[in-house]
């Protein structure tokens, strides 16, 4: 009942048809294909960030949709002939902003990344562009003169931008040095306590009112708690910012109502930017949602930022939303919040620390440096043993963001195979068997190595063998075989 819309025997012949089709232009794609499903369907996948889409979302990407170019916004076009785009993009539009009761849906991005980027260039034109195109005499910017040119330069480079820092569970996007998010405002993080690893809203208000910011920035990469959304917009309101929300790690858990009320960021952001994969089970894409103050804007992300949209993937979109509105995908959303906690719980009771001791979401983020290992090495001998995971840093890392501290971990996808309690709680125990007989090696030189390890052949062939098991009483995307 939880699981997405797999395909049964049917699929067999389709696939193999398009596959067949495919191999006899380059028969190393269509190799790649077949080895791609077969790796999935032999790992315990716990990226956080990965999920399995259902066959109709799959099947509406390969389409001739792909080969529209839909330059603007449904009804305003730079090309001829995009009627069908605009249904398409409309439908996406529509389920979108029913699914989260937004006032608005903005369904073009390609990525999540480039969603922030038309929020953050939609805050700008709303909160900077239009009033000094108003008091300069402008209608557009193609009525600047070069004087009037620098002073809207020195407008925008004035502006501030605040987000969770990177190393606390925020995103390169939300204002890294190195990102451009970084580069197009001035920045400041804030962090989470240092004791409990939480976020201390009385230190995010206190930090906002001194750097004044144009645009707080809350969402998360690898936070393993809730946030209280009404919280950061009484604080936005206060400094006279706008909230802008990156929900991409958790909008399945908002589409399925796990998350209400004040953990519910659409009543309380201007602005939501997300991805459409992850724990909503899309493809891989991205959306907007805003409220009616900065809809206008916020269309505007092609030609601002963004080129032609993807008529295919917006397709394919429109048929994960409308997978989300059904009843089933709220029962999905729970067993995948109740699936994390279960994870954490086995994780802690078989003495693996924890950063902020637990979760509450969709994710947990081990801190590894207590068995002696940087988060790389254990990221590969948890792949030895056939579990995919990824390293990630934690709150003040002393490994930095190459190595790291950590590992973190997600439910989404082994939820959608149909895994429940029981088998996190194994799957918890095959993590610790890893992490306890994984050791660091010397590098050249006789100094420890933050990526050699040794894992022995014996631990990971039982605890691959096991996994095997527990994979095979949920087979993905039952009955295909290519």
């Amino acid at each position: 009942m939880s699981e997405p819309a797999l395909p049964d025997a049917a699929a067999t012949p389709v696939y193999r048809g398009l596959l067949d089709i495919v191999a006899a232009v380059e028969p190393r794609i269509a190799a790649a294909t077949r080895q791609e499903l077969a790796d999935q369907r032999a790992s315990l996948k716990l990226i956080a960030s990965e999920n399995y889409a259902s066959l109709p979302v799959l099947l509406a990407m390969g389409t001739w949709l792909s080969d529209k170019y839909a330059e603007g916004t449904i009804g305003r076009r730079f090309y001829a002939g995009c009627r069908n785009i605009d249904t398409v993009e409309a439908i996406a539009a529509e389920h979108a902003a029913a699914l989260f009761g937004a006032d608005h849906a903005y369904v073009q991005p390609h990525s999540g990344i480039d969603a922030n980027l038309v929020a953050y260039w939609a805050i700008l034109s709303h909160r900077v562009e239009s009033p000094a195109l108003r008091r300069l005499g402008a209608k557009t910017v193609n009525d600047l003169d070069p004087a009037d040119w620098e002073e809207l330069r020195r407008e925008f480079n004035r502006q501030r931008v605040m987000g969770m820092a990177l190393d606390a569970g925020g995103h390169l996007t939300h204002g890294f040095r190195h990102n451009i998010s970084g580069k197009l405002f001035e920045q400041q993080s804030y962090s989470t306590d240092p004791t409990t690893g939480l976020l201390d809203y009385a230190a995010l208000r206190a930090a906002a009112r001194e750097f004044k910011p144009l645009i707080i920035v809350a969402g998360y990469s690898a936070y393993p708690r809730r946030l209280d959304f009404a919280k950061f917009r009484e604080i936005a309101d206060e400094v006279g910012a706008t909230l802008f929300v990156d929900m991409a790690h958790f909008a399945g858990l908002v589409a399925g109502k796990v998350f209400s009320g004040a953990e519910d960021p659409i009543p309380h952001a201007h602005i939501v930017a997300s991805t459409t994969h992850k724990s909503l089970r899309g493809p891989r894409g991205g959306f907007l949602l805003a409220d009616k103050e900065y809809a206008d804007a916020v269309d505007k992300g092609c030609p601002l930022v963004l080129g032609g949209p993807l008529g295919h993937v917006m397709a394919a979109k429109a048929v994960a939303f409308a997978e989300a509105r059904q009843t089933s995908f709220q029962d999905y959303a729970r067993a995948t919040a109740a699936n994390a906690q279960t994870l954490a719980d086995g994780l802690l009771r078989r003495g693996v620390p924890l950063v902020t001791g637990g979760t509450d979401n969709h994710l947990v983020l081990l801190d590894v440096s207590g068995f002696g290992l940087t988060g790389r090495q254990a990221e590969a001998a948890l792949l030895d043993a056939g579990i995919v995971a990824n390293r990630n840093s934690i709150p003040r890392d002393p490994n930095g963001a190459w190595y790291t501290s950590g590992i973190r971990l997600g439910s989404p996808a082994l939820t959608s195979r149909g895994f429940g309690q029981a088998e996190f709680e194994e799957t918890a125990e095959l993590i610790a068997q890893v992490l306890r007989h994984t050791t660091p090696t010397a590098a050249p030189g006789g100094q420890t190595s933050k990526a050699a390890y040794e894992l022995p052949d014996a631990v990971a062939a039982a605890v691959r063998a096991r996994a095997a098991e527990l994979l095979d009483g949920h087979p993905l995307y039952p009955g295909l075989e290519l």
